[in-house]
């Protein structure tokens, strides 16, 4: 094979690779958003989002900075997940957040909302990042 069929050769399969890698998209999940708390009390809610489960990410909260007005400081807060659907909303599951990231499973399309169920050592909840990924 002469130089000028390598070169033709070459660029063929670089070209292919590149087209192939160019179909290819990352695992990311649907949606996110980001907020901080200040405050909270038990039964505050959060934002709502709609999931339309096009992909398998587990639905998540995570928190950092967390703060909260007890003696001890912050030591958990439990957090519930609500599917907002027409008459009383669809209760799916509490978590215990330690200042770290919870997960609910991959959930079905819908509007959602977490909210703050209770916590432990003091009465208010101040959180310096929240970020909620479905």
């Amino acid at each position: 094979m002469n130089t000028k069929n390598r070169r033709l050769a070459r660029g063929l399969i670089v070209g292919a690779a590149l087209v192939g890698l160019a179909g290819t998209t990352p695992a990311y999940a649907e949606g996110s958003w980001s907020s901080y708390i200040s405050g909270w009390t038990s039964g505050k809610e959060s934002r709502r989002w709609t999931d339309n489960n096009t992909d398998s990410v587990s639905t998540s909260v995570g928190f950092s900075g967390c703060a909260s007005d007890g003696g001890g400081g912050f030591k958990h807060a439990q957090l519930k997940l609500w599917k907002d659907v027409f008459g009383p909303d669809d209760d799916q599951g509490t978590k215990t957040n330690y200042c770290n990231r919870v997960y609910w499973g991959d959930k079905s399309s819908g509007k959602y909302y977490f909210e703050l169920w209770g916590v432990v050592s003091g009465g208010y909840l101040s959180v310096k990042s929240v970020n909620t990924r479905y």
